[in-house]
């Protein structure tokens, strides 16, 4: 046997019979303090990186190895002085990073920028067990919800909840002639929608086009894949050509106006995108018609993280062309997502339509709204250095009501001379929010969302009114 196999055969039969082994000799002390030391200065350099600096003394960054330390001011205490309130402006401050997140002082950063719809949150707490919903680990297993129907991947409960809510409210034709298609939020109906109505042999692609100002992702949910099947185009209002596909957003995001097709061409299409279609933001005026129209749950309930959107189409073919999108996009549609959605819906309309149940989101929203676009009004009247839109009231055939229409973002003009960057201006202030830019006009228009928690809300409306 070699000898470094009796060592360690002397060593295990020492530890077996309670003996404490024999060490080899001086050189294997040596070769553990050597081990011992080589740790230590190994453990001293990743300190090191850890803290943000570079070996050898370098500036972390400088490698690409480490994080960076300018971002470092995302999350440093808020500063007081117009100086330094620059300085962070100057440093960029990241939209991402700060969404979602709720205000720790009255100088915190304000991220207004995403329509992310936490407004709801109190109803929902309010709601308590009654919005639960629990799978049992062998539920919803297979990839198929009903392979009978067009739309495979799609829940009946989810389906039937649906059908129920728009024909409680009225405002969209839900008859049996109507498919169903569900996808993962309207970002990805969108797309299948735009697949579904391009031809797939054409020459050229086919113009997407909007009226400005247009919803934002419009351009980028087209564009980021360069499909030779559709291009972005613009301005619906300055197109010319006889095949487009043309986006109306009605209420429109960002503005909150009452929208129609701007174009008609026989080889012309539309998708209606009513994602704010509800009760809290316009009056329901009547059943929408269309031959695609879209609605998402994030903007109706407030269940963003839910993920869920639905089409409802007229065209069987388009509505096939659909379905195969998100089939190969993704292979369905969560059905987790789609019972959860489907609970959701089912205590919006019992609320509405049970006897004695006071818990009734669209008559929650709508006062929570009508609220802050009071304070907000009255807010940029005071400070005199902004403008908003006026909106005429209509009556309402789910109220009955004459109403008055309350979008979920602040279309917001900066009026002060010398600002023609409303979005630069407000993020000086720490105030975050999207420019008209991303929505084809001037820099002097910014959308704000009005969907946050209520301590960001009113310390956002704190921050105007101390403008001048």
């Amino acid at each position: 046997m070699p000898k470094a196999s009796k060592r360690r055969t002397r060593w295990s039969q020492a530890s077996v019979e309670g003996r404490a082994p024999a060490f080899p000799g001086p050189i294997w002390g040596l070769t553990i303090l050597g081990s011992l030391s080589l740790n230590l200065v190994t453990i001293a350099l990743l300190a090191s990186l850890y803290e943000g600096h570079g070996l050898l003394g370098c500036e972390a960054g400088s490698s690409g190895f480490v994080a960076e330390p300018e971002k470092a001011v995302l999350i440093a205490p808020p500063q007081s002085s117009a100086e330094e309130v620059e300085m962070v402006s100057a440093e960029e401050i990241s939209v991402s990073s700060t969404a979602g997140s709720r205000p720790t002082s009255k100088d915190a950063i304000i991220n207004l920028d995403h329509g992310d719809p936490t407004v709801y949150e109190a109803f929902w707490k309010r709601i308590g067990e009654r919005g639960d919903i629990v799978f049992p680990g062998w539920q919803s297993m297979s990839y198929f919800s009903d392979a009978s129907n067009l739309c495979w991947f799609l829940e009946p409960e989810f389906a039937h909840q649906v059908r129920r809510l728009h024909s409680l409210v009225g405002n969209a034709v839900v008859d049996d002639g109507r498919f169903i298609i569900v996808g993962t939020g309207s970002t990805q109906l969108f797309q299948a929608a735009l697949y579904a109505l391009s031809p797939p042999d054409a020459a050229e692609p086919m113009n997407v086009v909007s009226a400005i100002p247009y919803y934002s992702s419009y351009p980028t949910v087209t564009d980021y894949l360069r499909s030779g099947l559709y291009r972005w185009a613009g301005d619906a209002s300055t197109f010319e050509g006889d095949a487009y596909i043309e986006f109306v957003c009605s209420p429109n995001n960002p503005d909150g106006s009452i929208r129609e097709a701007v174009l008609s061409s026989k080889n012309g299409k539309t998708i209606h995108d009513l994602a704010y279609y509800w009760p809290q933001y316009t009056p329901i005026t009547g059943a929408a018609d269309h031959d695609i129209m879209l609605f998402t749950v994030s903007k109706s309930t407030g269940h963003a993280g839910a993920r869920l959107g639905w089409a409802l189409v007229k065209d069987k073919d388009v509505a096939k062309r659909m379905t195969k999108f998100i089939e190969l996009n993704t292979i369905g549609v969560s059905k987790d997502s789609q019972l959860r959605v489907a609970k959701i819906l089912k205590v919006v309309s019992d609320g509405h339509e049970l006897p004695g149940n006071k818990h009734r989101l669209f008559e929650y929203g709508r006062r929570l709204m009508s609220v802050r676009w009071r304070k907000l009004r009255a807010a940029v009247k005071a400070s005199g250095i902004f403008s908003l839109p006026e909106f005429q009231s209509s009556l309402c055939r789910f109220t009955g009501e004459e109403t008055e229409t309350y979008p979920a973002f602040a279309w917001l003009k900066c009026e002060k001379e010398g600002v023609e960057d409303c979005e630069s201006f407000l993020r000086n202030h720490k105030l975050l929010t999207r420019s008209g830019r991303h929505f084809g006009v001037e820099a002097k228009y910014v959308r704000i969302s009005l969907l946050d928690r209520d301590e960001t809300f009113d310390l956002f409306i704190q921050r105007l009114l101390s403008l001048r």
